[in-house]
């Protein structure tokens, strides 16, 4: 039976709804759009917080939009509601979400930039499907400019090499030229720093130079499209390079108001425009690309996506390659041992699929594993003794594709303790998480620490292997002849977590 899903986004510079359709078959219909602008942005780039004429506005939009999803039948609280950078950064989140809630019955949840890249991954993917595997498997960059950051990701044959979300958006700009009293050429110069200084540890991930597909994604971009490019699917745009660049150029000797009449846009997306296309042209001009793809989805189709009832096994499996892609391009920026990580994975996920029965966690916890595998060594980048603690750090504190914070703090805390005498439950901090968390963490560490275990001379010896699970004992029987006694002692010495966690004695022969 075909269902529906609503999705608002409470954006840097405006209020966007999409309601659509999933039907039995996994097609989605959308039946129906709005956009209202309102200047979160512009108050919370400016002053830190948002106004209170903003909330009242806000309000006002979302009071409209639930009496348009009451004539689909949708509740309030049956729309998922995000909101982005604007009032991730607001100094007032908490009171603004309050009021929201109080006045309109809508729940929003406030998205990180690395969600919005994966939700924009899933969206520009499912645009990519009736692509040539070919083309998909391309070096590529993903760009969408906003009011409030810049999301971007880099693909290295078809998969994930960085993903990045910057403080760099149109609302951002336009308030520091208007705070230093700047022209536009100020600000050109502003961006073109801006990306300067990115651009090393971006060619860092992945040859820029070596790129065969820029894709653009965004509102502002597909005016471009419209008005340059010609379609090459139902949702795919492409521009030449040489036609792409002279429409921006052309396009800043317009006013904001010759932008409206001519392409006939809000005020408020106009007064973005400049800006944005500006940014698309520079990140252009990193590369050698010849024809810019343009994408004509949004976050919230990938928001649709990511929330259908009957998900697609092999979309989902492609997407957590992507995850484990991205770790592994993170390991390798910190010199780490890529064959150690890879084998530790690899046997990670041979233990938790022999206790899949009985270890009570989804294949997204198996995921979590592999992230924490491939990174469990990355501290050995910064030194050696407590190697552990410095891979928790670098992990707390980088970008990978596809996980929210939760996610790394868990990958983080399972780093921590895949080695030393410390257990989890000796930390108050581990006591403060949520008790689903904590159980994540003790099974995927447990796990991790007999893996880590069979490759202690970091020389992969244990070939192959075989699992049994007897009388509360595990026996891991080897085949061929190994000299394993540094495998053999590191096991006495850290299967004790698993031994308590899961009840089995393990012995290897």
């Amino acid at each position: 039976m075909a269902s529906l899903e609503a999705v608002i986004e409470i954006g840097s510079t405006g209020i966007r709804l999409l309601v659509a359709e999933i039907t039995d078959d996994r097609n989605r219909n959308v039946l129906d759009r709005s956009e209202m602008p309102v200047a979160l942005g512009r108050d919370v780039f400016t002053g830190g917080s948002v106004s209170r004429e903003s909330l009242l506005q806000c309000i006002r939009i979302l009071i409209r939009f639930r009496e348009q999803l009451a004539g689909w039948g949708i509740p309030p609280e049956k729309a998922t509601v995000i909101a982005t950078s604007a009032l991730r950064e607001a100094k007032n989140r908490d009171p603004v979400l309050d009021r929201i809630h109080v006045k309109t019955g809508f729940r929003v949840q406030v998205i990180d930039g690395i969600e919005n890249n994966r939700l924009t991954y899933l969206a520009v993917t499912e645009c990519l499907k009736g692509e040539s595997v070919t083309g998909r498997a391309q070096d590529a960059i993903i760009l969408e400019v906003g009011g409030g950051s810049t999301e971007l990701m880099l693909i290295e044959k078809g998969k994930m090499a960085g993903a990045h979300s910057m403080r760099l958006g149109t609302v951002i700009i336009e308030q520091q030229m208007r705070t230093m009293l700047g022209s536009f050429q100020d600000a050109r110069r502003y961006v073109e720093e801006f990306i300067r200084n990115t651009r090393g540890s971006l060619n860092n991930e992945l040859d820029l130079k070596k790129l065969r597909q820029f894709i653009a994604v965004g509102t502002d971009a597909r005016i471009v499209a419209v008005n340059t490019g010609h379609p090459i699917s139902t949702f795919l745009w492409e521009i030449e390079r040489g036609s792409f660049e002279k429409f921006v150029d052309e396009l800043q000797d317009y006013t904001t108001e010759e932008c409206v009449a001519r392409f006939k846009i809000s005020y408020n997306d106009a007064q973005s425009l400049h800006f944005s296309l500006l940014i698309y042209k520079l990140f252009l001009k990193l590369t050698n690309v010849r024809k810019v793809i343009v994408a004509e989805t949004s976050i919230r189709e990938g928001l649709v996506i990511s929330k259908m009832t009957t998900p697609d096994t092999s979309l989902q499996q492609e997407f957590y390659s992507q995850i484990t892609a991205s770790a592994r391009n993170l390991l390798r920026k910190y010199r780490g041992d890529e064959r150690h990580a890879d084998y530790v994975r690899r046997i990670s996920v041979k233990l938790f699929e022999a206790l899949k029965t009985e270890i009570g966690l989804d294949d997204k916890a198996c995921m979590l594993l592999e992230v924490s595998a491939i990174l469990h060594d990355i501290g050995m980048f910064i030194r050696l003794d407590n190697h552990n603690q410095h891979s928790s750090y670098i992990i707390n504190n980088s970008e990978i594709f596809g996980l929210d914070k939760e996610d790394i703090s868990i990958v983080s805390q399972i780093a921590l303790y895949h080695r030393g005498s410390r257990l989890p439950q000796d930390d108050e901090r581990f006591q403060m998480l949520p008790r689903n968390d904590r159980m994540i963490i003790l099974k995927l560490t447990a796990i991790l620490r007999i893996a880590d275990a069979l490759d202690r001379s970091h020389e992969q010896k244990i070939t192959e292997f075989t699992l049994r699970l007897d009388n509360e004992t595990m026996t891991i029987r080897t085949t061929g002849k190994y000299n394993i006694v540094l495998e053999q002692l590191a096991l006495s010495q850290k299967a004790d977590m698993f031994e308590s966690i899961f009840g089995y004695k393990i012995i290897i022969m």
